[in-house]
């Protein structure tokens, strides 16, 4: 009995280690899953881009016809790069609704004669709160949202060229 007792913790590690080289042989799994895809927009009444825009609520993304949700902010600079891919988004039809995180109407103002504006609606989120409602990590993330307002895609970071094709094909999934 004492002789199991002294080579129980050996037996243990080499245990342990013969785990982590399995599991260190195993291939790399790079999808972020977003506990949010499938689920509902969280309720939210923001204000528009200036004083006199119309405001955005939930109830905006449940009228049958499915949308991008970009989150984005005048002092992000990979909010900059994907300028053009949101651009490259709106030619082949994708309608794009803006929350701009933590920024002056000023800001959005200037950001947007600068790198364009894609945007059918731009609303302010001054205190990230919807930001986190939908589980957004940072600045840009795009969400693929359904007609019924449930998201079905999260892209996180800039969007890149090579990204428009798939986030179109999501766009029309969502139909």
């Amino acid at each position: 009995m004492k002789r199991a007792m002294i080579w129980a913790p050996f037996a243990l590690f080499f245990l342990f280690a013969g785990l982590a080289a399995y599991q260190l042989t195993q291939p790399k799994d790079e999808t972020i899953r977003s506990a949010m895809v499938g689920k509902a927009l969280p309720e939210f009444d923001l204000p528009g881009q200036t004083e006199g825009a119309p405001r955005l609520t939930q109830a905006y993304f449940t009228d049958g016809k499915p949308r991008l949700l970009n989150i984005w902010a005048s002092w992000c600079l990979p909010c900059i790069a994907e300028a053009p891919q949101l651009e490259a988004l709106e030619r082949e039809g994708a309608e794009i609704v803006g929350i701009a995180i933590r920024d002056t109407p000023d800001d959005i103002a200037t950001f947007l004669a600068r790198h364009g504006d894609p945007y059918s609606r731009i609303a302010r989120d001054d205190i990230s709160e919807v930001q986190l409602g939908i589980g957004s990590s940072g600045v840009p993330e795009t969400f693929v949202v359904d007609g019924n307002g449930i998201i079905r895609h999260q892209h996180i970071g800039d969007i890149r060229a090579d990204d428009v094709p798939f986030l179109l094909e999501k766009l029309e999934e969502a139909q």
